[in-house]
């Protein structure tokens, strides 16, 4: 299927080729009809599926033969957890909209309140917030909800990982009812689905395969005991001549510590973390993103909102909690269609964690073993239909 059977207008598909894209993806095959419809939509999809795109295109697409915004209005909400993201999806709408005269703009954490109430001052088609800066600009009277055609919520089982329920809830009971809502989510567990109730009274469940489940991304493990973590991960980057990874760490005093430790064995590498400026992240990201940086260590807030369609690798450091979360790791890599490789360092502490991710994955990691690195504590075997108590 072509986008232009999806009922795209020509200056959206002029866009989509001048940046290569011919044919949509499922999930993008499956939700823009129904959001061209003024459907609501639920939808399970994972990173790297082309989720952006699926709720992008099409209100572009309807805003585009809309009314014009007015002063400190918006037409359409994108809310989502992290800065990062925030910044990669507002990059989408430009790329898609070039053709169109549509407005937009990203507010997060760490951007200019002043020049941000300059833009609102007049009238936004789409905004793009995380909640808390959203609430912020609507305290201070810089915006207005009366003209809001579209809400999205984007990576909303990370949201409410982050704590966001209060105010996505303070946010919702803010906005117009006549609303055309979407809602996007790599799960939908239980807190997901109570926050969907709140949001949608009729909408189409939409549900995308896990791409962790795919063959895509060659998946393995090797058991190590946390004091030879890093020894070990330096080795497996210089003896297979790794010349570039993702690294994922739990906490962010981990992150600059690793850093240092690959440093002493002439390892050259940086980190992005939530004790970072933004003006720092970016810059690390770029350089790490045009291959100046060659190695990255990153705690859970790269997970997310960060796009590099030609990344190598991701190792997991320390595995992460909740299970979900490794599948956004790793669906950092084997993007855009090429393959991937996810490795993953795991200490005997690891046990309940890495059971939730074979759970999740209703499959065992390869395990492979370095004979200079013996586990002195054995990580048992995974138990399959583990589920935490």
């Amino acid at each position: 299927m072509s986008f232009a059977k999806l009922g795209l207008s020509d200056p959206i598909q002029k866009a989509l080729s001048d940046s290569g894209y011919q044919t949509p993806t499922e999930i993008q095959t499956r939700a823009i009809p129904f959001i061209l419809k003024g459907k609501d939509i639920i939808a399970s999809a994972q990173t790297g599926t082309g989720k952006t795109a699926s709720f992008v295109l099409p209100i572009l697409e309807k805003l585009n033969n809309g009314e014009t915004v007015r002063a400190r209005s918006i037409r359409a909400l994108i809310l989502v957890p992290t800065r990062e993201l925030a910044m990669q999806v507002e990059k989408s709408i430009l790329t898609y909209g070039r053709y169109l005269k549509l407005s937009s703009l990203a507010i997060y954490g760490g951007t200019d309140v002043d020049a941000s109430k300059e833009a609102l001052d007049n009238g936004i088609d789409i905004l793009v917030a995380t909640p808390g800066r959203l609430l912020d600009m609507a305290y201070q009277r810089a915006l207005f909800f009366n003209d809001l055609e579209f809400l999205v919520l984007d990576e909303a089982d990370r949201m409410l990982d982050m704590g966001f329920i209060d105010d996505l809830n303070k946010i919702i009971d803010r906005l117009p009812s006549n609303r055309q809502s979407m809602l996007f989510s790599a799960t939908l567990n239980d807190k997901v689905r109570y926050l969907a109730d709140t949001v949608y009274d009729d909408a189409i469940e939409i549900k995308i395969a896990p791409r962790g489940k795919t063959a895509k991304i060659e998946q393995w493990m090797i058991a190590i005991d946390k004091d030879t973590k890093s020894a070990l991960l330096s080795h497996l980057i210089q003896e297979n001549h790794w010349n570039q990874a993702l690294i994922f760490v739990e906490k962010k005093h981990s992150a600059a510590k690793l850093v240092e430790q690959l440093g002493k064995r002439g390892i050259i590498a940086d980190s992005i973390h939530a004790g970072r400026s933004q003006a720092q992240r970016e810059r690390v990201w770029d350089e790490f993103k045009t291959g100046k940086l060659p190695f990255l260590v990153a705690t859970g807030v790269a997970a997310r909102g960060l796009d590099m369609p030609n990344l190598s690798r991701v190792i997991n450091y320390d595995l992460p909690y909740p299970a979900e979360e490794y599948i956004h790791r790793i669906g950092r890599t084997g993007r855009a269609g090429n393959t991937g490789e996810a490795i993953s360092l795991v200490s005997k502490d690891d046990f309940k964690n890495l059971c939730m991710i074979e759970s999740l994955l209703n499959q065992l990691l390869e395990r492979r073993e370095e004979a200079e690195f013996p586990a002195r504590k054995p990580v048992p075997i995974s138990i399959l239909n583990y589920h935490k108590r």
